[in-house]
């Protein structure tokens, strides 16, 4: 017996496509996920899937985008607290979306290590705007910018590494998490976060 399909408007169904997608590609690799399959989660029909991403690779690039945004809307900084706390705070709402977007994060670790270049490069122009925002608070000197760049790169694919273990060992507590990733970046900077 087959169930009645249900009506959404274009942006819930293209929503609904992106979750479910998210969900999927976090637990498989790229090329055990097949559209046929969210058609059938999604109760819709192939050709609407289609009709939405042209291809598999569109799909993925749409849940990578869609999760990049999510990320840099959610840590946006507060430019009116010291840089310290601006980070901290960065960090917190970064913990929280993983703990409330755990697809979608695992997601973007997924197309941060794709062969396709233009993927990576959403994950990257993220990963950009994400140093960028901590260099430009931390003010470094001119000849020291490069240098800090480097470290605050290394410091984000650190806490990306240690919340997706943190997502198979959810035991250790978000605090503690915290304060190792707080840690690590003074460590790597030198007392430059003071």
């Amino acid at each position: 017996m087959t169930s009645a399909r249900r009506r959404l408007a274009p942006e819930q169904r293209r929503a609904q496509l992106l979750d479910i997608g998210a969900r999927l590609f976090a637990d498989r690799p790229y090329e055990d996920v097949w559209i046929e399959e969210v058609a059938e989660l999604a109760e819709v029909s192939r050709g609407l899937m289609y009709h939405y991403f042209p291809t598999k690779r569109d799909f993925f690039a749409a849940i990578v985008e869609r999760e990049s945004e999510r990320l840099l809307d959610v840590t946006a900084p507060d430019s009116t607290l010291p840089v310290e706390e601006q980070v901290a705070a960065g960090l917190d709402a970064y913990f929280e979306h993983v703990a409330s977007h755990r697809h979608g994060v695992r997601a973007i670790n997924r197309g941060a290590l794709s062969a396709d270049a233009d993927i990576r490069a959403i994950v990257d122009r993220e990963l950009d705007a994400q140093q960028r925002r901590i260099v430009d608070a931390l003010d470094p000197p001119a000849g020291e910018r490069e240098l800090v760049g480097v470290a605050v790169r290394g410091w984000i694919a650190f806490v990306r590494a240690v919340c997706m273990d943190w997502l198979d060992h959810p035991s250790i507590a978000e605090s503690e998490l915290r304060e190792l990733c707080l840690r690590s970046l003074r460590g790597m900077l030198s007392g430059r976060l003071d």
